[in-house]
């Protein structure tokens, strides 16, 4: 089987709450995929079981040729980079840090270095920050870095470890206009190391070229699925925000505007 991801018939409940209810999808070699949907739609419960840490209630799930229950997660998870402004909670650790050791981390999953760094890592560490554009950055402590810069430094930790699937939840949060441009820069490198990208928003602009198709969740359920032009339709959107949307193409690119005429209850 060539899937990087797939879900069959995947349902996962908290209680008696069903946040995830019978959901396929699959995720082929070369395909790259945002995913959009309200707060409370099932984002995240869905990147967790992606990334092995939950289980899903029923359904089956294999992810990078691992089947749910016949494999080790935690070494899964080691296949797997995830950069998230959620990691911010951690500044404190990543702030002690020049930016290399930040990098270097990544290997060990850690916050922070406790194990024997060899030199191949160190040249790694360097090759990374060149190939992401972030060279200039060698030297600095983490903590003097703009946001932008930062979350950029997270990727390159990211990739540190040579992951096959790179999960970037609302990356963009809480970034201006330069910095989320910056970011989204990044993404081609990213791409062009075979390492698939999943890519969550609430910002559909953010779904640049590289980002070949889309997932839309509604209370659990899939809306649609596809490549990205095919599903950033106003309908499709309309039904997944709960208001009625009209959507723009500028240059490959995807613009969202809520209706005038339109009332928000």
């Amino acid at each position: 089987m060539n899937e990087i991801v797939t879900l069959k018939n995947v349902s996962f409940q908290r209680g008696d709450k069903e946040i995830l209810q019978d959901i396929d999808w699959n995720i082929q070699p070369d395909e790259h995929w945002g995913i959009l949907g309200l707060n409370g739609s099932g984002k995240t419960s869905l990147l967790n079981i992606v990334s092995g840490y939950h289980f899903p209630s029923s359904g089956e799930v294999q992810v990078l040729g691992n089947l749910f229950g016949k494999t080790n997660l935690p070494e899964l998870r080691k296949k797997i980079g995830f950069v998230s402004s959620s990691l911010d909670r951690f500044a404190d650790f990543f702030n002690k840090e020049k930016v290399e050791r930040v990098i270097v981390s990544g290997k060990f999953a850690s916050f922070g270095i406790y194990e024997q760094v060899a030199p191949e890592d160190w040249e790694k560490a360097d090759h990374l920050l060149e190939s992401l554009r972030l060279a200039y950055l060698k030297g600095k402590p983490y903590h003097l870095l703009s946001e932008g810069e930062k979350r950029r430094v997270l990727i390159a930790r990211a990739l540190m470890s040579d992951p096959k699937m790179l999960i970037l939840d609302e990356p963009c949060s809480g970034l201006d206009i330069l910095s989320r441009e910056q970011f989204l820069g990044v993404l081609e490198e990213v791409v062009e190391k075979k390492c698939h990208i999943i890519y969550v928003t609430h910002h559909i602009e953010e779904l640049v070229k590289e980002i070949t198709h889309v997932l839309l969740l509604k209370d659990g359920k899939i809306v649609a699925k596809g490549p990205k032009e095919e599903v950033l339709k106003p309908e499709l959107l309309s039904e997944t925000y709960k208001v009625p949307v009209t959507v723009r193409w500028e240059q490959n690119r995807p613009w969202l505007a809520v209706k005038e005429e339109s009332t928000i209850r």
